[in-house]
């Protein structure tokens, strides 16, 4: 396997992303960024496990100082492991950003609802990244794409890369190259589509930018672990990415060894233990996928349990709910953890059925574009739930969310 090697990125002093550089792995917090000694202690442990960027989430502006507290203090505890700003909505908020950390990370669709007045915010945007010497990742996901491009495309893998071109070409008008672009979904035939129609967009357009690949909210166990597998592996064999992250429904720290063990399989680095799942999902996964085979061979000694995992995670047989759950971040209001393993309890049952749990109201709604069901926090003890992108209950107390939430499910 050849990885194609677009231009390369510069984030921070010494991180190179594309060119030919190894694969970088990332995570995110998912502490509060107000929170500034949990964020740190947070930072810490993550650069520790072997995070080579770490992204933080930050709501508004009123978040900023804290971000430059928590960027000032690890630089002068000697960690250097560069700092990406998450920014949904709030162009003046990523500008503040793009003046105190590596990178930031947005999706200028969300800058404002009207159309024309996103691209003159992303191009101020651009020119004050290219003045601090800050990287960008246009990061857009599937169900939060603007009104504008699914209107002309439809919610689909072709729209996705679509939009991302779009903010692409804009990037190259202003002479800013210090860009990376994702394209995550939850569904991992979206998301490995998607994918593949940008890198042939961007060849098309001589322009070709590094990738970050994962599988949005995954989830968690054996389960989010798999399904990531199968997404990222389908695309590094064919040397498509050069940054991951597993998005994992759990400590953050539990998704670096999962990322790091996927770089390795796909470099040439040795793998010093083998973990038989992780390698049966990426031999299999990416297979049932593209449709090379229609089963796994009894020939590869795998058994049931997790043969039916891979299947399910290629979207190939169902034979239980499909979940999707965020990772949580610092806008998560709740026990997001708790609250899933609750969920996936009391609707194992329901076989084929997909059904999300959310951390927050922000980007919760447009992620779970699969679900036939979805649980989403509200904040202050409150949550919505979603059948079938509609909310149908608002502002339920979490005491009661998931009993609704079954009701609702039988009812149907």
């Amino acid at each position: 396997m050849e990885r194609r090697k677009p231009k390369h990125v510069r984030v921070g002093d010494d991180l190179l992303i594309g060119g030919g550089a190894p694969i970088v792995v990332q995570t995110m917090c998912n502490t509060h960024t107000s929170d500034v000694q949990a964020s740190l202690g947070q930072c810490r442990r993550l650069a520790a496990a072997g995070a080579q960027m770490i992204r933080l989430t930050v709501p508004g502006l009123q978040d900023v100082p804290a971000l430059k507290e928590i960027h000032r203090s690890l630089r002068e505890e000697g960690c250097k492991v560069p700092l990406v700003a998450d920014i949904h909505f709030s162009s003046d908020t990523a500008i503040e950003c793009a003046k105190v950390v590596e990178k930031v990370r947005i999706n200028p669709g969300n800058f404002h609802p009207d159309h024309e007045t996103a691209r003159r915010k992303f191009a101020e945007f651009l020119r004050v990244c290219k003045e601090h010497g800050t990287a960008v990742r246009v990061g857009l996901n599937h169900g939060s794409l603007g009104k504008y491009i699914t209107e002309l495309y439809g919610n689909t893998p072709f729209a996705m890369a679509k939009a991302a071109m779009e903010w692409l070409d804009m990037c190259v008008e202003e002479d800013f190259f210090n860009v990376v672009v994702s394209l995550k979904a939850s569904n991992t035939v979206v998301m490995v589509q998607a994918y593949r129609e940008l890198v042939k967009m961007m060849q098309e357009s001589g322009n070709v930018f590094p990738l970050h690949v994962g599988v949005t909210e995954a989830g968690n166990g054996d389960a989010g672990r798999i399904k990531s597998c199968v997404g990222i592996a389908s695309l590094l064999r064919e040397g498509i990415g050069d940054t991951i992250r597993v998005s994992l429904t759990e400590d953050p720290e539990k998704e670096i060894p999962v990322a790091a063990y996927l770089a390795k399989y796909f470099s040439t680095e040795t793998i010093a233990e083998r973990n038989p799942l992780l390698d049966a999902a990426i031999e299999w996964g990416p297979r049932l996928l593209d449709r090379e085979i229609d089963e796994i061979p009894e020939s590869a000694g795998l058994g049931e349990y997790l043969r039916d995992e891979i299947m399910q995670a290629a979207r190939r047989r169902f034979y239980r709910p499909e979940y999707i759950a965020c990772p949580g971040c610092g806008r998560t209001m709740y026990r997001l953890e708790d609250t899933f393993e609750e969920v996936k309890r009391r609707t194992l049952h329901l076989k084929g059925m997909v059904i999300a749990v959310m951390g927050c109201i922000v980007n919760g709604p447009g992620e779970m574009a699969d679900a036939d069901w979805g649980y989403v926090g509200e904040g202050g003890g409150r949550v919505s739930i979603y059948h079938r992108g509609e909310p149908v209950l608002r502002h339920v107390p979490d005491s009661e969310a998931i009993d609704k939430l079954l009701e609702l499910i039988e009812a149907a």
